[in-house]
């Protein structure tokens, strides 16, 4: 009775310490399972947060981008409107030089005038003093030369077509040869041209007579 009674008491015992361990082991299970569900919603507010901040950041990304090119283009132009404004001003600084050294030359012509005045009759010019006369021939060489450093050419239409871009007719003189109708019979006054760069410049016409042919 006795010894009957120990091993049913042990084989309860028994019993009763694997039904422990299992419902132990399914607590266990029970709360890791409850575990893991209240990390899931944790990991999912965390990955929602990054993509809040990673498209916030990709907003501002593009607003640095278009402010940079606005200031980019800014700049262009600033710096065309200045090379614009500094290419005028060269342009008028140099207009202005032309002008000036165009009035200085235009104060020269009326020597010029004078000298082609007192050597036009040759006859009386050679028969003054040598010495005086040579004297004057320099400074009036040295007038040309000067003239000739500005690219300036003293120019005598004699015998050419009457030209009114170029000519200043004073007055129409009869002829009787058809080669010398419409032609410059004599010159006044004699013009001058410039050549600047590649261009050549009137600075004065020539006063001029011009041939008309007559029945």
């Amino acid at each position: 009775m006795s010894s009957f009674t120990a091993d049913k008491f042990r084989r309860i015992m028994q019993e009763s310490m694997e039904k422990n361990t299992n419902d132990t082991e399914f607590q266990e299970d029970i709360e890791l399972t409850g575990e893991d569900n209240a990390v899931e919603p944790e990991l999912e507010d965390i990955e929602d947060n990054s993509n809040t901040k990673v498209k916030k950041m990709r907003e501002k990304l593009k607003e640095c981008e278009s402010e940079k090119m606005e200031h980019l283009e800014n700049l262009q132009r600033a710096k065309a409107e200045f090379l614009n404004s500094k290419k005028r001003l060269e342009e008028e600084r140099l207009q202005d030089k032309e002008r000036a050294v165009r009035s200085q030359i235009e104060k020269l012509l009326p020597m010029c005038d004078s000298f082609h005045m007192a050597m036009y009759d040759k006859e009386a010019w050679n028969a003054i003093d040598e010495q005086w006369r040579k004297g004057v021939e320099g400074i009036h060489n040295q007038l040309h030369n000067i003239l000739n450093s500005y690219g300036v050419t003293e120019v005598n239409p004699t015998g050419d077509d009457f030209d009114p871009q170029n000519h200043e007719a004073m007055a129409n003189v009869p002829v009787t040869d058809k080669k010398l109708h419409g032609k410059v019979v004599q010159v006044l006054q004699n013009g001058f041209v410039r050549t600047e760069g590649n261009t050549e410049v009137l600075l004065r016409p020539a006063r001029v007579t011009v041939g008309e042919l007559t029945e």
